[in-house]
Formats: structure tokens, sequence, C-alpha cells
């Protein structure tokens, strides 16, 4: 069996991480399979190459391959901040209707982290893809289009606000929110998990993400009721489904990680959240990822593209690795997905990583982002 991969190499340590895991995922594959399968990888352009190469940062060829695919995985892309182009992940996500982000946050032996008992997390965060804040509705202060919108809600709803004000729209549908919650029911209920909780922010924002809470509550109760219960009729044998308020949630998963399983939330929270639970199991240099549709699965490094080590062979190819992993696990091919983990977790036992994970580790030898996919592969 053959799987063709399109690829995007991505900015900044994209190239370097790249070339470290590449040889790792098919290596893996190999190892437990030969020739029986194979991964078959074909580059589209984004980003900056794409920009160098073609004259514009996401051409139409990478989408129109990407609206066929099955399969895709990509480095880190680079977004500027307060202003130039939108973000091209979130073009990527909006344009290829890649609602469900889905992150597994999982602890390796042997690296110190921020907290006591990094062990007790094993959660995996569903987070809305397409809507909320990342739907990219907004205006800069004092432009035509934030002075229109101002003026409609002063005169037609008596909302005071300043003329000052920059806008931003927070659109959540029910359509939106109950596929995402859907996906992570399944997902909880396939893979025996005790829980999934609900988190928003709904005690302030009562008509979208408290909306969101009760529309994965009817989710649940109209279409999973023989599967699922809720904390008040708790049920033996059933998938318990619950909610917590976003800031309450950052204070759970530090104080009672074991009670938390499964995550459904918009997407803000679920950015946030992902990204303060990777840091509790080493970082985001360990995090996979994947954005969803109900045709395409697209892998991501879940870091950034820092510019400022790329090129010095020192960056951390692991979370590129681990998503290969759980590209494999997408495929079935679980063998040759736990065979990555496995090496994973040899090299951090031997405490021979990248910088910043050795900067987490006593006793650890620093190693460069080639030679840490190097050690990984030969322990596969």
């Amino acid at each position: 069996m053959q799987k063709k991969v399109y690829w995007i190499e991505g900015d900044g340590i994209g190239a370097e991480v790249w070339k470290a895991a590449r040889p790792v995922i098919d290596a893996a594959v190999a190892k437990e399979y030969g020739v029986e399968h194979s991964l078959v990888w074909e580059e589209l352009l984004a980003g900056e190459k794409a920009q160098r190469e073609t004259g514009s940062p996401l051409p139409e060829l990478t989408l129109e391959k990407l609206r066929t695919a099955e399969l895709a995985m990509k480095g880190p892309l680079g977004t500027p901040v307060g202003s130039g182009m939108r973000s091209l992940n979130v073009a990527l996500r909006q344009t290829l209707d890649l609602y469900a982000c889905i992150r597994p946050i999982q602890y390796f032996e042997g690296l110190e982290t921020p907290v006591k008992h990094p062990e007790k997390i094993n959660m995996v965060i569903f987070r809305e893809n397409t809507e909320d804040v990342y739907a990219g509705i907004e205006y800069a202060a004092q432009t035509p289009e934030a002075q229109k919108i101002i003026s409609m809600l002063r005169d037609s709803f008596g909302v005071n606000l300043s003329d000052a004000a920059a806008i931003g729209i927070k659109p959540m549908t029910e359509h939106g929110s109950k596929r995402l919650v859907r996906r992570a029911l399944r997902f909880a209920i396939a893979q025996k998990f005790p829980s999934l909780t609900l988190v928003h922010k709904g005690n302030i924002m009562k008509y979208t993400e408290g909306a969101f809470r009760q529309w994965g509550y009817d989710v649940a109760q109209q279409e999973f009721s023989d599967l699922t219960c809720t904390e008040k009729d708790m049920l033996p044998g059933r998938l318990v489904v619950k909610d917590r308020i976003a800031d309450a949630m950052f204070q759970e998963a530090l104080l009672h990680p074991a009670s938390y399983h499964v995550i459904a939330t918009p997407n803000l929270n679920g950015d946030y959240l992902s990204d303060a639970l990777a840091a509790q199991v080493g970082g985001l240099g360990l995090a996979p990822g994947v954005n969803m549709s109900d045709e395409l699965a697209f892998f991501e490094a879940t870091h950034g593209t820092a510019p400022t080590i790329a090129g010095q062979d020192k960056a951390n190819p692991g979370s590129l690795i681990l998503c290969g992993a759980l590209m494999l696990d997408h495929l079935g091919w679980h063998p040759a997905a736990e065979r990555i983990r496995k090496a994973m977790q040899k090299a951090i036992a031997d405490k021979s990583v990248t910088v910043d994970l050795a900067g987490q580790m006593a006793g650890a030898r620093t190693v460069g982002c080639t030679a840490f996919g190097d050690i990984i592969g030969a322990a596969l």
C-alpha cells in the first residue's frame, strides 16, 4: 500500500526540521512493513519559499492539490504580528474547512518539566478551527469600516463604544460547534476515554461560548445518549460529558490533570490551553498536531518558525517527527507509529537532545537538529 503525502517545508527552521524528520518517518514504515507499505511525498509550496518561486505566499496550485488530498504535512509558516498578510495557517484551515485541530499531549519519561507530575497528563484537545476570533473579521481603529460598525451598534442597539475602538467579531455557529464536539465524542468513545470536557467562557460570553457549551451537551444527548452521561447522572461504563470555564480549566490542568482526558473547546481557548499543556510536558518541540476536515488530515509542527535560530542546526525536529507518528496512527499503521514514539523515548532517556530539551534536563548532552534526528532514527 502506497499513500501520497503532500508536504510543505515551511519558513524559518522548516527546512532543517524536515531534513531531520522525514527520514525517521520513512525508516519507521520500512522497518515495520518492508515494501508492503510506503509513503510517497510530493512537495507543495507555501510561505516564503512560495513567494520567492511563484510571487504568491499561497499559490492556487497548492490549494488545488490539497482540495482533493487525503494526507498532508507541513512545517511552521510565519505570520507577521500587527501588520502585513493574514496568517497562512488560518487561510489554509478556512479554505480547506479544516475544522478540527487535534492536539494529543503526551509526556516522555526523563524530561524535567515545570510541574511535579507531568506523567499524569494524558489529554487530547479538540479545538474548533474555523470560527471564533480566528475567523479574522476585524477592522483597525478609526477606519471607515470600524466607524460604520460602531455607528450601527450605537444607533441601533444603544451600545456605548468609543469612536476610537478597533473592532473584532467573534462568530460561532451551532453547525461548527456541533461537528467539532461530535468528532471529539466519537474519538473519546472509540478510544475508551473516561471523560470529555467542554471548555468555554460561557459565564461572560453567553451567546457564543455559552452556546458552544449547550450545543456540546445537545449533541451528546441527541446522538450519543446510550453511550454518554453527565456528571449529575453518572452511569457506569459511559463517557462522562462535563464542562469547565476556561480560566478554571487552566487551574484544573495544573492541580488535577488526571481528571481530564478529551477536551472540546472553541478556537482561542484551545490555542491557549494546548500550548500551556505542552509546556507542562516539555514544550512545543515535542507537540504534534493535526488539522482535519471530513476528507483531509493536515499534520503540522505546532511550534513557530524560530527565526533567531534558523540555519544554525539547533531546532528540535521532535514535533514534526511525532506528527509522522500521528499520521501513521491515522492510517492504521500503529506498529510503525509506536516505533517512532519508543525511539523518541529512548533518545530522551539517553539524554542526547536538542538545546531546548537539554536546558530542562540535568546532565543532558546537547546535539544539533540533524544529529537528534539521526539518534531517533538509530533507535527505531
